[in-house]
């Protein structure tokens, strides 16, 4: 196999109908209250990986929950993916102080996402 490796999932992201319901388990389940709270997006930092609660699916209409592996090149990995057999749902996109993430499904339609810290 060649290509780089992955530094691990860093983020898994929610689809949640009740944001403050879904807060307050998650806020039990962690011991933690949250570091980023709005109405919009929770998020928790724990042990390294951040968790974050996305009423209705957030744009991206999630149905289930999506981890986000870092890697170091992300166009590099997406293209390594799709050679693979994996289809591109989102592509690289800033989201915020030059981090990118990118979303892909494997052959199964499962989600799975790429983020790229700058």
């Amino acid at each position: 196999m060649t290509g780089s490796a992955t530094e691990g999932i860093k983020i898994v992201l929610h689809p949640v109908s009740d944001l403050a319901k879904a807060k307050e388990v998650y806020a039990a389940l962690l011991g933690m209250q949250p570091q980023a709270d709005g109405s919009y997006y929770v998020g928790f930092e724990a042990a390294g990986q951040h968790i974050g609660l996305v009423p209705g699916g957030g744009p991206q209409g999630m149905t289930s929950p999506v981890t986000f592996w870092q890697v170091p090149d992300i166009e590099a990995k997406l293209a390594e993916v799709t050679a693979a057999g994996a289809t591109v749902k989102e592509p690289a996109h800033d989201v915020g102080g030059g981090r990118l993430v990118a979303t892909f499904t494997d052959p199964d339609g499962n989600v799975l996402g790429l983020l790229q810290d700058p």
